[in-house]
């Protein structure tokens, strides 16, 4: 036995020890112009995230409809932490299934991509067709009378979970609730920033995954918040593809959930508008020059003037138009302090030779080592490393007003940012 004054028999008397970040929280007062930092690191907060959010009701994008192009096709990704296949039966139809076994929770599929007749699991050969029913399950009438599944086993109850499946324009999403509104209901009017862009066929020009090593919704706050473009990007701004001093906009869903903002560049009402509005900023580089100035030469091809166009859905996909570069981001929570950003580049099917190397070379503005986005991902784990303790303090955002709807349709506002919080503060009940 242990004696009374012994470490084991205090760390029993004292019972189980609550983690200080796992402690009752309380949101400020002012509500959603505010973000506690304790948000961005609380594992409690992190699990709960999975369930009311990525696993709630929310529609979360899976992939292009392209990447998985004839039957037996499949395509492995994630919703949340949940691993998931996006599937193309014999009849065409897609399917997301979870990627788990319904026998002993083993990763049906490995590989991002693949071709199969049928999904099968490796580990005791239990097979499945490509909508996720099990067809076979080895050794299920034993050997020689002995072994084997009980007499009553119905292969119809022990099939893939299944997912409901959506598409819009080529973009596929899925949920797990059946209470979530239709795809094109929940998207609401930020639906017409889709339509805008996808207006053919699509062709998979590449791929760029990078590890973030911040919490997913300090990345996710970055692509709905046009107030910080030509701030923090030089690019941006001295190069004029996006600048406060263009014609610009930002649209909203009825709910506030989803965004997408624009603007066109060589706008500026007169000669002095930049240089009054943005001449003093840090971004702002009349030193900094191009070797090659070809990246800049882009194509008005949707007929706007467009030249930017950063199309944000809740809780983690972006869709983006950065010149004639065309490419979704998938946000992918890998735990409290990290997350992957997943870019999918993408043209249409009748491109041609030059229209795709054009697309190609503007895909360096993009991704993770891209002109402009590479200060992105520098930013978000910047603001990860200084709210570190989680203990204390918040942000501040009210650019643009106090209220849901204040700072109207302007990309000088936090606006979208607060209606994040708001919708993220409803499903998870904080």
């Amino acid at each position: 036995m242990c004696p009374l004054d012994s470490p084991q028999t205090q760390a029993v008397l004292r019972g189980p020890q609550v983690h200080p970040q796992s402690t009752a929280r309380q949101w400020p007062a002012e509500g959603f112009t505010r973000a506690p930092y304790w948000v961005y690191s609380d594992p409690d907060i992190y699990a709960q995230e999975q369930l009311k959010i990525f696993r709630g009701k929310t529609w979360n994008y899976l992939g292009l409809e392209a990447e998985v192009p004839h039957a037996g096709a499949y395509k492995t990704t994630y919703i949340g932490e949940t691993s998931v296949l996006l599937t193309r039966a014999e009849d065409g139809s897609l399917h997301a299934l979870v990627n788990r076994c319904a026998h002993r929770g083993n990763m049906v599929c490995r590989e991002a991509f693949g071709t199969v007749k049928k999904l099968n699991c490796v580990y005791h050969a239990w097979n499945y067709n490509l909508k996720g029913d099990l067809t076979h399950a080895a050794f299920s009438k034993g050997l020689r009378g002995e072994g084997g599944l009980p007499k009553d086993f119905d292969m119809a109850e022990h099939g893939l979970q299944k997912l409901r499946v959506a598409t819009i324009c080529g973009l596929v999403f899925a949920s797990f609730s059946d209470e979530t509104e239709p795809l094109e209901e929940w998207l609401g009017d930020v639906a017409a920033g889709i339509r805008r862009l996808l207006h053919k066929p699509l062709k998979v020009l590449g791929y760029d995954t990078q590890r973030i090593h911040a919490n997913w919704k300090a990345y996710h706050e970055n692509p709905r918040d046009s107030y910080h473009a030509n701030i923090l990007h030089t690019f941006y701004g001295t190069f004029g593809l996006s600048r406060q001093s263009q014609e610009s906009g930002m649209v909203l869903d009825s709910a506030g959930r989803h965004v997408y903002f624009y603007t066109k560049a060589g706008t500026e009402k007169n000669g002095g508008d930049y240089k009054e509005t943005a001449s003093d900023l840090r971004s702002h580089n009349d030193e900094l020059k191009l070797e090659d100035p070809g990246i800049l030469k882009w194509r008005d091809e949707f007929g706007d003037g467009v030249s930017v166009q950063i199309l944000t859905t809740y809780p983690s996909f972006v869709l983006h138009q950065i010149a004639n570069s065309l490419a979704t981001r998938q946000l992918l929570p890998k735990g409290p302090t990290q997350a992957d950003l997943v870019w999918t580049y993408f043209g249409f099917e009748d491109d041609d030779e030059e229209t795709t190397r054009m697309r190609l070379l503007q895909a360096n503005l993009a991704g993770s080592a891209g002109m402009i986005s590479v200060e992105d991902a520098a930013v978000c784990e910047m603001m990860q490393r200084a709210m570190a303790d989680g203990q204390s303090g918040e942000s501040f955002i009210e650019m643009g007003g106090r209220e849901l709807d204040s700072g109207g349709a302007s990309k000088l506002s936090e606006r979208a940012i607060r209606n994040f919080w708001h919708n993220y503060r409803l499903d998870m009940e904080l």
